[in-house]
């Protein structure tokens, strides 16, 4: 697993308006879970988005929206094999995590 990987969300009930999770864990730690943001589909998020918050990203043709404040952890055996990878964003992806945890 890598840092700015992007999977298939597993909760098929929740699949529709949040297709997909963003795993921004670092790589050094080898535990059970891995902590990631959901990425919802841009049409199904609504206008509360804040810019340096909720950046967008297209993957696999979609434009996606990161919901920063929904970061969690999930069982990392439940993330299957990851379908693109955002390193390339990874400075609006840390942008986002700074200006929720307030290290800016």
């Amino acid at each position: 697993m890598a840092r700015y990987d992007v999977y298939p969300n597993p909760d098929s009930e929740d699949s529709a308006a949040t297709p997909y999770l963003l795993d921004v864990q670092n790589n050094f730690l080898e535990i059970a879970t891995r902590v990631v943001v959901p990425l919802h589909d841009a049409s199904r998020f609504g206008p509360a988005s804040v810019r340096d918050l909720n950046p967008e990203f297209e993957v696999l043709e979609k434009m996606l929206i990161m919901n920063t404040a929904a970061i969690g952890a999930i069982p990392a055996a439940d993330l299957r094999r990851p379908l693109a990878n955002l390193a390339s964003q990874s400075a609006a992806i840390q942008n986002a995590l700074d200006t929720l945890f307030g290290g800016f």
